[in-house]
């Protein structure tokens, strides 16, 4: 409980330290409205479903990543700028790195919550794989429509596309690919040996 407590003070901490001046206060306030609707969701199912430490620790790393995205906009996070010019990239790709750990990190939270619903252990992992799968291209469809409805003129800083007319076919791609790889990291450990 005082690791729990712990994380979500700190996290707390950098999401108001990283509130403060953000590079653009529009897409900050759009990149939020996943941490204003998910985290009471996240306290509850804790308190409720009492999520294991692992899972609080990849929820903690994902929601500070994206508090960093949120401050600096994904398409011109700094810190990843001499990764960018290191291997000669065209564009940013700190948003694919964080879509990929929504698939990767995600999944063991997902699957906790999910199994105190279900209690077969092969219809949970499916289920969550299938999830996960699913908000990664939801979430590229919500955004569009959060962009269109709210500041069409914040798409390119929220959207983070850089000019790639692809870019949300390749993010779910890399949310799918993060699933996938986390899928097979826990199928051992979850599903039970016949």
């Amino acid at each position: 409980m005082k690791l729990k407590l712990f994380l979500f003070l700190l996290y707390i901490a950098i999401w108001f330290y990283l509130a403060i001046d953000p590079w653009y206060r529009d897409d900050w306030l759009l990149e939020n409205i996943l941490v204003f609707a998910a985290l009471p969701i996240l306290i509850w199912s804790d308190r409720h479903l009492h999520l294991s430490n692992k899972s609080i620790w990849m929820l903690f790393l994902f929601f500070v990543l994206h508090a960093i995205g949120a401050h600096y906009t994904y398409s011109e996070m700094p810190f990843f700028s001499p990764i960018t010019e290191l291997f000669g990239f065209e564009r940013n790709h700190y948003d694919r790195i964080v879509h990929f750990l929504f698939g990767f990190l995600l999944f063991l939270p997902f699957y906790e919550l999910f199994s105190s619903f279900e209690k077969s252990a092969k219809n949970t992992f499916i289920f969550t794989f299938i999830f996960l799968i699913a908000a990664s291209g939801l979430y590229e469809v919500i955004e569009w429509i959060a962009t269109q409805m709210t500041h069409a003129d914040l798409g390119t800083a929220f959207l983070g596309s850089q000019g790639d007319e692809w870019d949300a076919q390749k993010d779910m791609a890399c949310g799918y690919l993060g699933t996938l790889v986390s899928a097979a990291v826990y199928y051992r450990t979850i599903i039970p040996k016949r």
